[in-house]
């Protein structure tokens, strides 16, 4: 069920970003907002925001927010799918202001759904590249995530791979692990491939891929690394920030695994590897629309992206923000320069073409 969450702040995590100076063991709790009621007026101290992210630090990052600006945050949580169709649902009757969301896939899904308007803040225009945000700024992005290839350090010599492609070919027959094909993020990375090599290349890699499965897909980016150490299969494709997450896992099996896969950035000498965003788009009826400008500008701030990157193990969407140590231990690499807005665009084709060939 979808309910709003009163938020507890984190104070050690924060403490540790260097941005609760002074602050510690202080909670700042939002008000209960109950569904069915009716929204705040505009300009009131709230800001409602309906997201799929499930992170403590997202949490006390709004809390913080309060602490700094005096206005609430009351969060609903729940599958995008469900908040968007909730949104339509309740048109001009939504108390949400603020809609967050881990792809830019179902970003756009929101704005074709007529759910968004055009935020107007210059500081999150300047802080966020435009290629990280949609061309009418129905949304911008928070963090931002590679789609890498992990490996088995003890089974696969990482000078053996390459591409995207390359994984689709006779090499990799019966070596190959991945998520469903109702995978947002597997949908998306096919629109990259769309977007850049056409519905034809694109489909004989979707060919190429089922017929190299290790076994049919199962499980989400973490059980494909755990079953790649199991000997199940020899590499799979999954997002980094997983591994992050997975290395300060409190399961040592979680930590185990994670320190036995290697990470390969593909297509280095190419169109580079994909990228995607959580990110955030201001509601079509908000009523308090500056009130979450203010939070897509707090969300966009330096300290706050640094802390997103030590805590999620997400790459900062502003420039000049250090990743954590764990993803600086990575190395750098190429990105895909595919406008994000058109991984939505292409969405419905992408699972088109998964469906067509078997993508299970």
């Amino acid at each position: 069920m979808i309910r709003f969450k009163t938020i507890r702040a984190l104070a050690s995590a924060l403490l540790a970003a260097g941005i609760l100076a002074g602050c510690a063991g202080n909670s700042t709790p939002t008000s209960q907002v109950e569904a069915g009621k009716s929204a705040a007026p505009a300009d009131a101290g709230v800001v409602n925001l309906y997201t799929d992210r499930h992170y403590d630090t997202d949490d006390a990052l709004y809390a913080k927010f309060k602490e700094e600006t005096g206005i609430t945050v009351n969060v609903v949580k729940g599958k995008s799918d469900e908040l968007i169709e909730r949104l339509k649902t309740e048109g001009a009757d939504t108390e949400a202001d603020l809609f967050v969301t881990a792809d830019a896939g179902r970003l756009q899904r929101a704005k074709e759904a007529d759910v968004l308007q055009a935020f107007g803040s210059q500081a999150v225009k300047d802080a966020v590249p435009e290629n990280l945000r949609d061309a009418d700024d129905h949304w911008t992005g928070l963090t931002k995530r590679a789609r890498v290839i992990v490996y088995a350090k003890d089974r696969v010599d990482p000078a053996t791979l390459s591409t995207y492609a390359a994984l689709a070919g006779p090499a990799w027959k019966g070596r190959v692990l991945v998520r469903g094909a109702d995978s947002i993020y597997n949908q998306t990375l096919v629109a990259s491939f769309l977007e850049l090599d056409g519905e034809e290349e694109t489909g004989a890699w979707v060919q190429g891929i089922v017929a190299n499965m290790a076994q049919d897909p199962q499980g989400g980016d973490r059980d494909q690394a755990k079953a790649v150490v199991a000997g199940v299969g020899d590499v799979a494709i999954m997002n980094t920030y997983y591994l992050g997450l997975m290395l300060k896992s409190s399961d040592p099996e979680e930590v185990k695994v994670a320190e036995s896969v290697g990470v390969f950035f593909p297509d280095q000498e190419g169109d580079g590897t994909h990228i995607n965003v959580s990110g955030a788009g201001i509601v079509k009826a908000s009523r308090n629309k500056g009130n979450a400008e203010k939070l897509l500008e707090f969300l966009t701030s330096p300290a706050v992206q640094k802390l997103y990157a030590e805590e999620n193990a997400e790459y900062p969407v502003v420039p000049g923000v250090e990743p954590s140590e764990f993803l600086q231990g990575l190395g750098g690499f190429k990105e895909q320069g595919v406008p994000l807005h058109r991984l939505g665009e292409l969405n419905r084709e992408a699972v088109q073409l998964l469906n067509r060939y078997g993508w299970k």
